[in-house]
């Protein structure tokens, strides 16, 4: 069982940034790859970012692709999402997720979220 809090969000301006934190619990840290959704008032969850369990991989949405950065700390057992120039558009409830590296591929474990708003 793998529990997952998100904290960073808040209120920032059309050009600023955040980093968006996720704390895990457990001892296999490295053995989940973990990522980033969000999900705008109206509209479909999306995938933001992920990063495989040695950070040797990790894949972008397009609209994340050259803003945001994700990264993750396995010594902490916490991954980051750092999201720079941000849009209006990026308004949203980030969540981050995990699932094993081996074995299904549905992501298996929610954080609650954390709220971005980003003013233009």
């Amino acid at each position: 069982q793998v529990q997952l809090v998100e904290s960073g969000g808040g209120l920032v301006q059309a050009g600023g940034s955040l980093r968006l934190s996720c704390a895990a619990s457990g001892r296999t840290f490295s053995s989940y790859r973990m990522g980033w959704f969000r999900q705008a008032p109206g509209k479909e969850r999306e995938f933001v970012a992920r990063i495989s369990g040695n950070s040797g991989n990790t894949n972008y949405a397009e609209s994340a692709k050259g803003r945001f950065t994700i990264s993750r700390d396995n010594a902490k057992n916490t991954v980051y999402l750092q999201m720079n120039s941000l849009k209006p558009e990026d308004t949203a409830v980030y969540a981050c997720a995990a699932r094993l590296e081996i074995g299904p591929i549905t992501w298996k474990y929610w954080g609650q979220g954390t709220q971005v708003t980003v003013s233009s």
